[in-house]
């Protein structure tokens, strides 16, 4: 017997080597209109049974595995003792277990207290990753987020109390043209507030990415979305670097096959290097860019 996944199946780049186990099939917000990734499935927690079932079907394929991504979009979205029963059983079928990592909505963090996330980390689940996406609470309302920027710094800073490592991304080119300027500064100042450990961007491409009415969510305010290209992009991944003055280092990366330019570094030690890096790419124009062709989500 395998793992019988429902697909597509999702995961962040540097889970490319975890077991991936589903505890839930789809997202538990699925709104965001910047994304597509679940529009195809309805949400529903799947019985620990089936959820156990899998993790026998995986240590027995890969009886070394040391690190596990519980997929789809949210399995925080569970109830903590659900989650400590997936966890003590992951634990006991994978002896060399040494990570639990999951995506997470800022309201599914905010929901539980600081000793529930801290008995998560107790059992491992020790990295999360959480979509910042941007700190304009105006391009938060037009995306659909469901989050504002204070309930997105109050997640972070919570979960970092309870010990987890937090993966924070940014989309460049959401706010468009019109609320480029804006875009940028307010997530720098919601980063600076609410340090994550790793802080990655991704690059909107609303004819790769987007869910259908993205751009009429927009228009309905009556401006037209203007996208970005890919130097106006790089101009916001310059501006957000050059910001970013965090009270503990952070772990930059913009290697999610969406950007137009893979880097990284940690900021601030590595910010004039990373900030010179982009100069050199956006003067050599395409000749450094990933193409457009190889870019995807």
């Amino acid at each position: 017997m395998t793992i019988r996944y429902d697909l597509p199946l999702w995961r962040p780049p540097s889970e490319g080597s975890s077991l991936i186990i589903q505890s839930t099939i789809g997202c538990s917000y699925n709104h965001c209109s910047f994304c597509s990734m679940y529009t195809n499935k309805v949400f529903r927690i799947r019985p620990l049974e089936h959820i156990f079932s899998d993790i026998d079907a995986g240590a027995r394929d890969w009886p070394q595995a040391h690190r596990v991504f519980l997929a789809d979009g949210d399995a925080m979205s569970l109830q903590t003792e659900s989650l400590h029963r997936i966890l003590d059983y992951l634990h006991a079928r994978l002896p060399r277990l040494a990570r639990v990592s999951s995506y997470a909505t800022p309201d599914n963090i905010n929901r539980k207290s600081v000793k529930a996330l801290a008995s998560l980390k107790a059992r491992k689940l020790s990295l999360i990753y959480l979509g910042i996406e941007s700190g304009h609470i105006e391009i938060l309302k037009r995306i659909a987020k469901g989050a504002s920027p204070r309930g997105i710094a109050r997640a972070i800073q919570r979960a970092s109390e309870a010990g987890f490592q937090v993966s924070c991304m940014v989309i460049l080119g959401l706010g468009g043209r019109e609320y480029s300027e804006r875009h940028i500064a307010a997530t720098v100042e919601l980063v600076n507030a609410a340090p994550p450990t790793y802080l990655s961007t991704l690059q909107l491409d609303l004819h790769r990415a987007a869910a259908p009415g993205f751009v009429p969510r927009w228009e309905r305010h009556g401006r037209p979305f203007q996208s970005l290209n890919d130097d106006e992009c790089l101009g916001e991944m310059a501006r957000l670097v050059a910001g970013v003055a965090p009270a503990r280092p952070i772990i930059f990366r913009s290697n999610h096959a969406s950007n137009a330019l893979s880097l990284g570094g940690i900021l601030p030690r590595d910010k004039e290097a990373i900030l010179r890096t982009i100069a050199q790419a956006r003067n050599a124009a395409d000749s450094w860019l990933r193409p457009r062709s190889l870019r995807g989500y």
